[in-house]
């Protein structure tokens, strides 16, 4: 009875998923999507074993590319992945509910009444209505079940759209209502407004798109916002556009799931940050990525984690107690001659539930895809990561995953507490690179879309993020590790997606024969043999002549590399001599120095707050390292926000200027040409804002900085 409960619960649980969970036998299934439930891309069988019979033609991803040619019912391209479905969609009710004073909103209602109706072949509205909101009953939204979209002009003045607005307001914050009183509606919203009011442009349709999805209801597509000042005609067609491509998957219809990771504020934080906008960079801003309101959690966590581990171990020797057959001589070495040696895969149940747990899709036997908090905060308009100021990424168009999550160290700054699998050979199932990076991207798209939920969302990020332009192979583990990592990285150029790939040094053999990458990266924890060994916990016993190796094998490479610097107090911080020496042995463009980021209490490491530098120690290092270092390097760029500086070539530093960022059709280009080319062949110029001591600190003007509610203030330390 217990085996047959313990199955109708995992069905269970896999019908909720949103993404790929448990990795499932592939003999059996059929037909899947982008390699997520097992399978390669669209291929009728679902092998995932070594293979090259899965072609990229079979993709069952839509992309960015609008020349793209169906197959199987889906959309194939050379970049990008945002995954469709082929069932047409079919509505039973559509209202459009408008609000305006000078009929330009019934004008633009109308239209889009039109053209959802005349231009998809793949809608079908059974009914559809045009509602001026003054005749629509608000009562009525409580039971509604129709698909709404509500097109709201905003103004300063008395307007329409008042009473709606204090009606939903009241049902907001009454604690009479239930916080789910609109979980049967699904909705968009899109406003008209001008912006000449400043901060209270399209204020109502904000208000009111936010409070809808507090109070349970289905966002289909974040908040349009369309200028007067501009062209609002335009931007107004390009909204409906969008939403009706994405109307056109009949999944988007599909009801939110309620454990939708936001942030940690949730749905509620816009509120709580209302009276803390602000743009730029802050001088009084210390935070390092936020991460410490977590520790709890993750306490909670490691408690659940050492309870399943016991209850495990209480299994095993439960079957060790159980007494085997004997066999005895010419009989046992037949029998074990016989068996099959069997390859097992990397991730076991009780680890798949561990990472998953944490918010990774698991892709096959040992790969991995998760969705970075940068990328929540780019798509809300809120700024990227430290990347975008150094190299020119844009944190929503990037993807973060491995090919493989087991890694040769145990390092005491590990974010995953060492809940990833370790090993120095590779002993486990290998899975095809091509399934691997459809699984990856289908995963990612499926995460990006569950975010259209998120309060704050930009129509236009959310749109251009179904578009992958980067790939992070720095998730955890160590990605060089992958057998067919030179084939991975190759399917990633060809569909013109940069690859940016970190390597714990310990594989110098793979550096040496890895084929071009966007930027190499060589993660240098500690400047002497002792320093290594107490920080990283590598497994190889001849760990430091490998860390050498892998530095002089970087040397070597002749294209963009990069060291990785992780700052830990009372463990690393005063080794600037030996960091030198390793610069020197390694010659890297580019030297990234960060503080670690404390991600809460683990009983496998003794790190606190206090091993975290603030940014002001962190500049006072790289100031003490250059001047070690003599020329040929300075201080390039920073990111505040991250506790990070980039220290460069000053190869890269052009009559006075600097060219940190890349060129990435360039690289592109260079890649496909087959011919030899180096670092300076595709770098572009940084921009001001990026670059170290200016008063943006590395934070991109064009975002809008938020700071949390009754955050506390500390002040830096002074350095003398």
């Amino acid at each position: 009875m217990s085996g047959f409960m313990n199955n109708l619960l995992s069905n269970f649980s896999t019908m909720l998923s949103v993404g790929s969970e448990q990795p499932q036998n592939t003999k059996d299934t059929d037909t899947a999507c982008c390699g997520a439930e097992g399978g390669a891309c669209c291929s009728s069988t679902s092998e995932s074993k070594i293979s090259t019979e899965t072609a990229v033609s079979e993709s069952y991803c839509k992309t960015a590319a609008p020349t793209a040619a169906v197959s199987h019912g889906c959309q194939e391209a050379s970049s990008g992945c945002a995954c469709t479905s082929s069932v047409p969609t079919e509505i039973d009710s559509l209202k459009i509910i408008y609000s305006t004073l000078t009929g330009t909103a019934k004008i633009l209602a109308t239209e889009l009444a039109a053209k959802i109706t005349t231009t998809s072949a793949n809608i079908s509205v059974k009914n559809i209505a045009v509602i001026d909101i003054t005749e629509y009953d608000n009562e009525d939204l409580l039971t509604e079940t129709s698909v709404c979209i509500f097109v709201l002009s905003s103004y300063n003045i008395e307007g329409p759209l008042d009473w709606f607005t204090k009606w939903l307001r009241d049902i907001r914050y009454d604690f009479r209502v239930d916080r789910i009183a609109l979980s049967q509606l699904r909705y968009a919203v899109c406003g008209l407004g001008d912006s000449a009011y400043g901060e209270e442009f399209n204020g109502a349709s904000q208000d009111i798109d936010k409070w809808l999805g507090q109070l349970g209801a289905t966002r289909l597509y974040p908040l349009g916002a369309c200028d007067k000042n501009a062209d609002q005609k335009g931007q107004f067609d390009a909204w409906t556009d969008r939403f009706i491509a994405e109307l056109e998957d009949s999944r988007s219809l599909e009801y939110a799931p309620t454990n939708i990771e936001y942030d940690s504020q949730g749905e509620s934080e816009g509120e709580d940050e209302e009276n803390q906008k602000d743009t730029g960079s802050g001088e009084d801003m210390v935070d390092v990525e936020d991460m410490g309101a977590m520790a709890i959690q993750l306490k909670a966590a490691r408690k659940e984690r050492a309870e399943e581990e016991e209850e495990e171990k209480g299994k095993a020797q439960d079957h060790a107690k159980a007494r085997p057959k004997r066999l005895i001589g010419d009989t046992a070495r037949v029998r074990a001659s016989e068996e099959p040696k069997q390859v097992r895969e990397m991730v076991s149940p009780m680890l798949h539930k561990n990472l998953t747990k944490q918010g990774y899709k698991i892709i096959g036997s040992h790969s991995g895809v998760k969705i970075c908090r940068w990328t929540k905060s780019a798509l809300r308009g809120r700024g990227f990561c430290y990347k975008h100021a150094f190299y020119g990424i844009q944190s929503h168009l990037c993807m973060e995953t491995t090919p493989s999550l087991a890694c040769a160290n145990k390092c005491v700054f590990c974010w995953r507490h060492h809940t990833n699998p370790v090993g120095t050979v590779w002993r486990w199932k290998v899975d095809d690179p091509q399934f691997i990076l459809d699984g990856a991207m289908e995963n990612h798209c499926k995460m990006i879309k569950q975010l259209k939920g998120v309060p704050g969302v930009k129509a236009d990020r959310f749109q251009e993020a179904s578009t992958i332009r980067h790939c992070a192979l720095s998730l955890v583990g160590e990605p060089i590790f992958y057998p067919h990592i030179n084939e991975f990285v190759t399917l990633l150029h060809q569909r013109n997606i940069s690859s940016f790939l970190v390597t714990n040094a310990q594989f110098p053999e793979m550096i040496a024969q890895l084929v071009p990458v966007t930027q190499l990266y060589v993660s240098v924890d500690a400047g002497t043999k002792e320093g290594l060994k107490k920080i990283d916990r590598p497994l190889f016993r001849d760990f430091w002549e490998r860390f050498l190796g892998s530095l002089e094998s970087l040397a070597d490479k002749g294209q963009r590399t990069v060291y990785r610097l992780t700052l830990v107090k009372d463990h690393n911080t005063e080794e600037i001599d030996n960091y030198v020496e390793l610069i020197r042995r390694g010659k890297p463009s580019f030297i990234e120095v960060k503080g670690v980021t404390y991600c809460g209490y683990s009983g496998a490491s003794n790190l606190t707050m206090a091993n975290v530098p603030y940014h002001v120690e962190v500049v006072d290092f790289c100031n003490k390292l250059v001047a070690k270092l003599g020329a040929g390097y300075e201080m390039a760029c920073e990111h505040a926000h991250s506790c990070s500086i980039l220290i460069a070539s000053t190869d890269f530093k052009v009559e006075g200027e600097w060219y940190t960022h890349i060129d990435y059709e360039k690289f592109f280009a260079l890649v496909k040409k087959g011919e030899h080319f180096t670092s300076l062949d595709y770098m572009a110029k940084t921009p001001e804002w990026a670059l170290f001591g200016t008063p943006e600190a590395g934070f991109d003007p064009e975002e809008t900085r938020f700071y949390r509610k009754n955050r506390k203030i500390v002040e830096p330390p002074v350095i003398s």
